[in-house]
């Protein structure tokens, strides 16, 4: 059995919260994946002990997934060769994959807070937008060519 030793050297329990003090307020740093909705995502007291407001948690995490995806896939600004404007839509370019990139940082911190809710609409929200947005299953055709094909 795993354990902790304490200052006067007798061993704790193993025990998958680790407490941390911040001042006066010991903040509980789970190491495993627990269920429950009483956890903070992102920001501190953030959802709450509110159920509903768990709910909304998770409804943000899994459309910023399925957002990471779509700016994944999606070809926005489209940059033609030896046109006027290539410095410009460089910078267009650059800046959604600033984006893409913080989204996708922001849903890796909510899915380390090791809350299983948030793991399994994370992976979800990737899965599902990669369905939408990277494979041809669900994308129209039009005269039996594709219409995804500039």
């Amino acid at each position: 059995m795993l354990s902790t030793a304490t200052a006067d050297r007798v061993p704790a329990p193993y025990n998958s919260t680790v407490a941390t003090s911040l001042g006066r307020r010991r903040i509980p740093i789970h190491t495993t994946f627990y269920w429950g909705h009483k956890v903070d995502i992102l920001f501190r007291c953030w959802p709450g002990d509110s159920a509903a407001m768990y709910a909304v948690a998770l409804l943000l995490v899994f459309f910023m997934a399925v957002l990471v995806e779509w700016l994944s896939f999606t070809n926005i600004v489209k940059l033609k060769s030896g046109g006027s404007n290539d410095v410009v839509g460089g910078l267009l370019k650059t800046g959604l994959y600033g984006v893409r990139s913080g989204l996708s940082y922001l849903v890796m911190l909510a899915v380390m807070s090791f809350n299983g809710g948030v793991f399994v609409v994370a992976i979800s929200g990737h899965v599902i937008g990669f369905l939408i947005f990277g494979t041809r299953a669900l994308r129209k055709k039009s005269n039996g060519l594709d219409s995804s094909k500039p």
